[in-house]
């Protein structure tokens, strides 16, 4: 019963709201006297004065094609068919109202609009309870074009899902990945931001800010300029009607963020003349992407009708005719929707000929609610299935979507000065076969700030100082006394860092402010100097952990690194007098000693009384001269004099096979020996330190920085146990000095130095616990986005490939245990040694023989005293010289 009485008074209100219709007072002929009609919603008023021209042109072209349907004598049931006229003047509740009271007391069959998406929403269900086809002329929402939800409702403009398909594809013609969409706060708003949002996720793209604009207040949703600048991008999606984007376009001239900082890309034409000349050089360079028709794009159209739809427009209406060029696709659109209702409403009636009853029938009631369009779906099959060329381009549907299948077409014009007047410029068309291509007039794009160069989309950093600070520490940044032409000696800075600001600079165009920071200074203190706006740049070897970015943020990698042991080289270790003795244990090198001894006795017991070298010796010389035969055998030389016996024979080849299984032996293990001496170290890697092979007091490690970070996560589970160490420099003073045993330092820092510097350090093992390198700046910096690209486009480039060798694969030092198996003096020594105190023995065994004579003279002394012998009658001093030797000297 509630619902009864709340349908009553809504009679009731569309009953008094009567009055609101407008009149139509133009010079058009009437239209509504048959009992067939179409009804008009155009969304502002009906009159010449009270409209503005895309509601004046639309309405025009609905009329045109009503009267054209006359001439060609187009009837039902022998009667022209009649229409209606609506404004709704932008509110839904005024579109519906109007059509209900139309309805109400006029034989409704069809309805061209609304204008609005907003409209079409609430007029869609209610022409599905009326059994009666809506086509709208400028309803975009994407929601709209559920069949299901929407079964009754068509529209010839393309939806705004296909809109946002080709900014997306706009975006990525000129490489452009991000941007701004402020938006209305209604179905076409919120329907269009959705669908280029989806759009942009398709495509990888990205929609980081969206802006409300309140279409009741006509504000913005918050500070437009504070939004804009504090965002690093600079493409901006203005997604409103026309005079709600005339108003955004004016708020954005008094906040200063339009040309030449940012670049906009319009859904809808704006009237240019609205804004002061003194703003012009503000709206140059703008983009405005709206559908057009097929022949701005060089598509078959229907020239016949079109050219008979203008005739009658400038026959009725010649004030409001802006000439053939200058009608919109809104219009040409308006006159195919009227024109796809007036031939299915011809077909329908043309197929029921011999018919008792009219072709059409509608239950009359005075409500509007209440009324029906009977037998409607044969109606609705032949929109459905007809197909034919418009105005606009081919017009074609299908039973799936309300959107139409062929004829959509879009366009882009850029705002240019043109002899000191602004003008909409047309640069690019787009179908849906062939994307973005250029305008058939070839005109070039100006963007803004009159430039004819792409903006790259992100807030340019050309000319802006910033705030750099670099922290000293080769090979990454070091200082060079340099003299001027006067003799004026100043640092310089040089290394890896200055030469990749260099480029940065070059290719952006900042002003470089650069601190130098003494090596000493912590890392994490330099993020917190970031993170308090201390600076605006971090230039180093900062690694990127999780715990810094939480605080700021980083570039992509500029360096890629990973963690190396550094130690002592194995060069310094001690001396080993009896290394070459080494190969053979104690017990072999007694069985060797016991072997020659032996063999030394077989072979004078074989060859004492035949060999001539040995049968005139006593028998202590000829045991000794025996000795030397094996011993000279085992060492390659040979002895001096050769075996008689076959005994003899037989032991030398025993002698002989011995001592090639001894030197191959000697040999293999000696040169084994000195091979691992040479390459051994006290560890061979990170896994030795995490093992302990190393006293953790003897590691050392560089505070508060990333490689603490890494010591107390993997090795020491959170224990400060190593050797606190200032700075990197620290590193190597510490290891020379044997404060500490190992280190663990950057992969970078480390091969500079050990090539460059400290030739006595060496790394161990291999790279570990891998990481980046990156430029460190503030959360949400404006500038993030234009940093990061060009960095991408240096790592691309192969410019980090470049710096890397110049600052890091430089080699002065020599690394003999690398890349030599030459063996040092501490290694062999002992050998030497050795070699030195045999050939002393011999000199002493010679001055033994010199002075035997000596010796004789001085025992025959000792003897005479002792035991009274008394020497020969012939004194010492008339001995010839060379009686003085005994004639056995030579036996020894």
């Amino acid at each position: 019963m509630s619902s009864l009485w709340s349908l009553r008074w809504l009679w009731i209100y569309l009953f008094i709201s009567q009055s609101v219709v407008s009149n139509v007072r133009t010079a058009w002929p009437a239209s509504d006297s048959t009992n067939i009609q179409l009804l008009g919603i155009f969304g502002n008023g009906l009159n010449m004065n009270d409209s503005t021209p895309g509601t004046l042109w639309s309405r025009a072209m609905f009329k045109a094609a009503m009267l054209l349907s006359q001439q060609y004598n187009i009837t039902i049931d022998g009667q022209f068919i009649g229409s209606q006229l609506v404004a709704s003047e932008g509110k839904v509740m005024t579109a519906f109202s109007n059509s209900c009271l139309l309805i109400s007391t006029s034989n409704i069959v069809g309805i061209v609009g609304p204008t609005f998406s907003r409209e079409s929403h609430f007029i869609a269900p209610f022409t599905e309870q009326l059994s009666i086809p809506m086509i709208s002329y400028s309803s975009t929402d994407p929601d709209l074009s559920d069949r299901e939800a929407y079964s009754t409702f068509y529209r010839t403009v393309p939806s705004d899902n296909t809109a946002a398909l080709t900014i997306a594809q706009l975006f990525m013609k000129f490489n452009w990945t991000s941007s701004i969409i402020i938006y209305q706060n209604d179905a076409f708003g919120s329907g269009g931001a959705k669908a280029i949002t989806d759009a942009f996720n398709d495509n990888n793209l990205t929609i980081t800010q969206m802006i409300m604009f309140d279409t009741v207040t006509h504000t913005i949703r918050g500070d437009l300029k504070n939004l804009l600048l504090s965002s690093s991008i600079r493409n901006v999606i203005l997604w409103a009607e026309t005079n709600h984007a005339s108003l955004i376009l004016q708020r954005a001239i008094d906040c200063d963020v339009l040309g030449p900082h940012f670049t906009w890309i319009l859904s809808s034409t704006v009237q240019l003349n609205s804004f002061s000349q003194v703003d012009n050089a503000k709206l140059i360079g703008m983009l405005i992407i709206e559908p057009v028709v097929g022949s701005a794009v060089n598509q078959p159209i229907n020239t016949t009708l079109l050219n008979a739809a203008y005739d009658i427009w400038q026959q009725y209406e010649p004030d409001s005719f802006p000439g053939p060029e200058n009608v919109n696709a809104y219009a040409l659109f308006t006159f195919d929707a009227t024109w796809l209702l007036i031939r299915s409403l011809e077909q329908l009636c043309s197929t029921t000929t011999n018919r008792p009853s009219p072709c059409l029938s509608i239950v009359n009631d005075s409500f509007c609610f209440n009324r029906r369009l009977l037998n409607s779906s044969s109606l609705f099959d032949i929109i459905n299935t007809n197909t034919f060329l418009g105005v606009s381009g081919l017009v074609q549907f299908s039973t799936n979507s309300t959107d139409r299948v062929n004829g959509i077409y879009y366009i882009v014009k850029n705002i240019q000065s043109l002899s000191n007047e602004l003008n909409y410029v047309p640069v690019l068309v787009w179908s849906s076969l062939d994307a973005w291509t250029s305008h058939s007039q070839k005109n070039t794009i100006v963007w803004p700030g009159q430039s004819l160069v792409a903006p790259t989309g992100y807030a340019s950093i050309a000319g802006v100082t910033l705030r750099i600070a670099v922290i000293e520490g080769p090979p990454f940044t070091m200082t060079k006394e340099v003299a001027d032409g006067n003799g004026t000696i100043t640092k310089k800075l040089i290394g890896y860092i200055p030469d990749l600001l260099d480029i940065l600079q070059m290719k952006m165009g900042f002003i470089p402010n650069i601190t130098l920071l003494s090596s000493d200074h912590s890392y994490n203190g330099l993020v917190d100097d970031i993170a308090n706006n201390v600076y605006d740049i971090v230039a180093g070897d900062v690694t990127i952990i999780a715990a810094r970015r939480e605080k700021v943020s980083f570039t992509d990698s500029i360096y890629d690194n990973s963690l190396r042991v550094i130690i002592q080289d194995t060069a310094s270790a001690s001396i080993d007098f009896w290394f070459y003795l080494r190969p053979f244990s104690l017990k072999v090198r007694l069985c060797i000693l016991g072997t020659i001894i032996f063999s030394a006795l077989l072979m004078y017991l074989f060859e004492g009384r035949d060999n001539a070298k040995l049968k005139d010796r006593s028998i202590i010389s000829g045991i000794v001269m025996s000795t030397w035969y094996p011993l000279g055998t085992i060492m390659g030389p040979g002895a001096d004099f050769e075996v008689n016996t076959g005994a003899g024979r037989l032991l030398t080849f025993s002698v002989i096979f011995l001592s090639f299984v001894l030197v191959a032996t000697y040999q293999a293990s000696l040169t084994s020996s000195l091979t691992l001496k040479q390459t051994q170290n006290i560890i061979s890697g990170i896994d030795d330190i995490k093992n302990g092979k190393i006293p953790y007091g003897r590691i050392g490690i560089v505070t508060y920085s990333s490689i603490e970070a890494y010591y107390l996560r993997e090795i020491s589970n959170g224990i400060r146990n190593f050797y606190p160490l200032r700075t990197k420099e620290a590193i190597f003073t510490s290891l020379l000095n044997k404060v500490i045993d190992v280190a663990i330092m950057d992969e970078g820092v480390l091969e500079y130095a050990t090539n460059s510097i400290y030739c006595n350090l060496t790394l161990v093992g291999t790279g570990f616990d891998r990481s980046a390198f990156g430029l460190v700046f503030q959360k949400n910096w404006i500038y993030e986005q234009v940093l990061d690209v060009n960095i991408l486009s240096l790592r691309e480039s192969g410019t980090f490939d470049d710096l890397k060798s110049k600052w890091f694969q430089a080699n002065t030092c020599s690394h003999s245990s690398d890349t030599s198996n030459e063996l040092s003096i501490e290694v062999m020594g002992g050998l030497f040694v050795t070699f030195a105190a045999m050939c002393g023995l011999s000199i002493l065994f010679f001055i033994w023989l010199i002075l035997s004579p000596i010796r004789r003279h001085l025992w025959q002394i000792v003897l005479e005293h002792l035991c009274g012998v008394r020497p020969s009658t012939r004194t010492p001093s008339v001995i010839p010289l060379n009686e003085l030797r005994p004639s056995n000297a030579t036996d020894a």
